[in-house]
């Protein structure tokens, strides 16, 4: 059957090995949606411009396409964005949604979790087939969180205190997604959460430490710290503060990962999901 892949986000964290991970298996009829193609110039496929704003480029974009990869800005634009695309989605005629979304169970109550669940909601209520993903925390943002840098003379920095969180690798997320969009059929329904492997950032700077045999030390810092930058610094403070409120259910030990791991990858995948220490070793010279 005809399948023709259209992937949002295609220059994003998770969306550039997304577009890897199709053309490492071969997969020829992808499309890749970007607000600018010059950007991509040098990418596998054909690019299309798409601007979640503009609803006239999404049906364009969506002019023959049979399956999406669907992820929006984090912004709490992300909800008028959503709805839009799916209803265009709709009377284009896609037959599947693989939307990237948030962690949390189903009736997370962090703000931002919960507006992928009223989007995920969204998508199952317009009756195109569906996978939705849920990521737990992106080990790259070890590197750097929310345009920070995290890594400063063997200090590892983060605003979720002593919490332990469940890692995934966007490789991961990618390498899962492009099997779910090139067997549809297989993951139709499913709701997939993310991740592998479970430490707070103690734990990670001492695996730091004895995997580079370079000193590493966690400082928590304040989440405070964080508001006022995002009120300093004019950003938007709807999605600021859902960011903001869930620092500060992480670092009072409301929330926490303990246990929560996931077997769905290798299962999916044939593989081994990415561990720490392998994330860690590969991207050394970051640490370092």
């Amino acid at each position: 059957m005809k399948n023709t892949i259209l992937v949002t986000g295609a220059t994003g964290q998770v969306g550039q090995y997304l577009v890897q991970a199709l053309h490492n298996m071969g997969y020829q009829d992808v499309i890749l949606a970007v607000r600018d193609p010059n950007k991509l110039s040098s990418a596998p496929f054909t690019t299309i411009l798409m601007d979640y704003d503009k609803p006239e480029t999404i049906k364009s974009a969506l002019i023959g396409i049979d399956s999406v990869f669907m992820m929006t800005g984090y912004t709490i634009d992300m909800l008028a964005q959503s709805k839009i695309f799916i209803d265009i989605a709709k009377s284009s005629n896609v037959n599947y949604i693989v939307h990237l979304g948030a962690c949390g169970d189903d009736n997370a109550q962090v703000a931002h979790w919960a507006w992928h669940q009223l989007i995920e909601r969204y998508i199952e209520w317009s009756g195109i087939q569906f996978t939705h993903l849920r990521p737990e925390s992106y080990m790259q943002n070890l590197l750097g969180y929310q345009g920070d840098d995290n890594l400063q003379k063997g200090i590892l920095r983060s605003y979720f205190g002593n919490a332990v969180l469940s890692w995934v690798d966007c490789i991961d997320v990618a390498e899962l997604a492009a099997h779910c969009l090139t067997s549809p059929k297989q993951h139709y329904g499913q709701i997939y959460r993310l991740g592998y492997e479970t430490k707070n950032h103690h734990q990670i700077a001492q695996l730091l430490t004895n995997e580079l045999g370079i000193p590493f030390q966690y400082k928590a810092k304040d989440p405070n710290e964080f508001w006022q930058h995002a009120l300093n610094n004019n950003l938007e403070l709807a999605y600021m503060k859902s960011i903001y409120d869930h620092f500060i259910a992480f670092s009072t030990g409301e929330l926490d990962r303990t246990g929560m791991v996931f077997d769905n990858f290798q299962k999916i995948t044939g593989k081994a999901p990415t561990t720490l220490k392998e994330f860690i070793l590969k991207h050394q010279n970051r640490f370092k």
